[in-house]
């Protein structure tokens, strides 16, 4: 039920940009207002994400699971019969992403706290929900396209709509099996249980020397690789050339899924970091020039690579960390990875006009190979060594006051814990 609704929720997501776009450009709007009504969405949702992470941790994650998708649910209703009866104006529709938003922000901590408690097998439920996600990213915008073309773009937002639905459905059928013995239930203020997290955060190395690495790059790689591919491709071999790639970095992201079902390393960063180095191949092949051939394999090994990465965080973040503090930790996780990564964007323009965009095309190679290199140079990264389920919080953890700083355990702290 759970791999059925991250499913469903990933392709309402990725219908959304069409359906904004195709929707808002029919009704005279330009580039600008679609930009504005992503971000109106974006932005509340990577400001509220920490706050998200402490109601999680207070409430059921599950019930709030529900909610979210429920308000969702109405909001994309909402925009829908604005899109059928031809009354778009900018400002409601920015409100409804921003609803959107929030609720995303309510949603997303529980997704991290969610897997430990279904799967005995974490990295392969990971795994197969990014190779879930991977294909509703190939299908998305594909079938966005023929609902705007056979309906309209209220069309495409009723199906959005009906994704959520359909997500708040499983979630409601979902039994989630009791907490781990020993979770502490949270009793202390909102601002006390934000400062925990935060402590619980900055105590753990290797957490936070991933995401400091991280917002780098967000600025150097991810942020100007995915609109300057866009813009240089479709300018040297056109718009069916670019969904092609698209394509080849959506099956990559599949393949690196399957990997990660097989390959069960004891040191799990440290192979995901290896593993980073892939992603090089695709903003290097576009600045260097070379065809669609050499950039869609270069794009399938960079999605393979990023895929790769991702269900080794992801894993490492839901066994290394106790239950009872896991939402937060991932909000904190998801706000600092998204936190840079407009920067990114916004700089790549005018980075492309000073430079050229193949040469920050070719930088951004470059940084792709620093990066995983800063993160295998970091000693409690590399040597985290990999837990098969979540960690327990322990005796003396519980037994300090909550206003008290706390001693986490050290292999915790350090990274240093001995194989399972």
């Amino acid at each position: 039920m759970f791999f059925v609704a991250r499913a469903l929720a990933r392709l309402g997501e990725s219908m959304l940009p069409v359906a904004l776009a195709a929707g808002l450009l029919r009704y005279g709007y330009g580039v600008g207002a679609v930009g504005l009504a992503m971000a109106a969405s974006a932005a509340p949702f990577a400001g509220l994400v920490i706050f998200g992470g402490v109601i999680a941790d207070r409430f059921s994650t599950r019930r709030l699971m529900i909610g979210a998708d429920l308000v969702r649910l109405a909001a994309q209703s909402m925009a829908a019969a604005l899109f059928f009866t031809g009354h778009v104006v900018l400002w409601q529709i920015c409100v409804i992403g921003a609803v959107n938003g929030v609720a995303g922000a309510v949603f997303q901590p529980g997704v991290a706290s969610t897997v430990p408690r279904l799967a005995a097998d974490i990295q392969g439920a990971n795994g197969a929900i990014r190779i879930a996600e991977s294909a509703a990213q190939l299908a998305g915008p594909a079938l966005a396209g023929v609902l705007v073309a056979f309906s309209s773009a209220g069309g495409v937002f009723v199906a959005h709509a009906g994704t959520y639905a359909l997500s708040a459905l499983c979630l409601l059928l979902l039994r989630v099996p009791p907490a781990a013995p020993g979770s502490r239930i949270h009793s202390g203020t909102f601002k006390a249980d934000l400062a925990e997290g935060w402590w619980e955060f900055r105590s753990r190395t290797w957490l936070w020397a991933v995401i400091v690495i991280w917002c780098v790059y967000m600025i150097s790689v991810w942020g100007p690789t995915v609109p300057l591919v866009a813009t240089e491709v479709v300018q040297r071999h056109g718009p069916r050339a670019y969904g092609l790639i698209n394509s080849a970095l959506g099956a990559g992201t599949v393949v690196g899924g399957l990997l990660a079902l097989r390959l069960r390393p004891r040191r799990m960063l440290r192979a995901g970091s290896f593993a980073l180095l892939a992603f090089a191949c695709f903003p290097a092949a576009v600045g260097a020039g070379f065809g669609v051939a050499a950039i869609s394999a270069g794009a399938v090994l960079a999605g393979a690579g990023m895929s790769l990465w991702g269900v080794m965080w992801a894993t490492s973040v839901q066994t290394q960390v106790a239950p009872d503090v896991l939402n937060r930790i991932h909000a904190y996780d998801v706000a600092g990875s998204l936190a840079m990564m407009p920067v990114g964007q916004a700089l790549a323009g005018p980075a492309a006009g000073a430079l050229g965009a193949d040469h920050v095309l070719l930088v951004a190679g470059v940084m792709s190979l620093v990066v995983p290199v800063a993160l295998l140079s970091v000693p409690a990264i590399r040597g985290l060594v990999r837990v098969d389920s979540a960690v327990p919080r322990s005796a003396n953890t519980l037994a300090a006051p909550l206003g008290q700083a706390r001693r986490p355990p050290g292999p915790r702290t350090t990274g240093a814990r001995p194989p399972a």
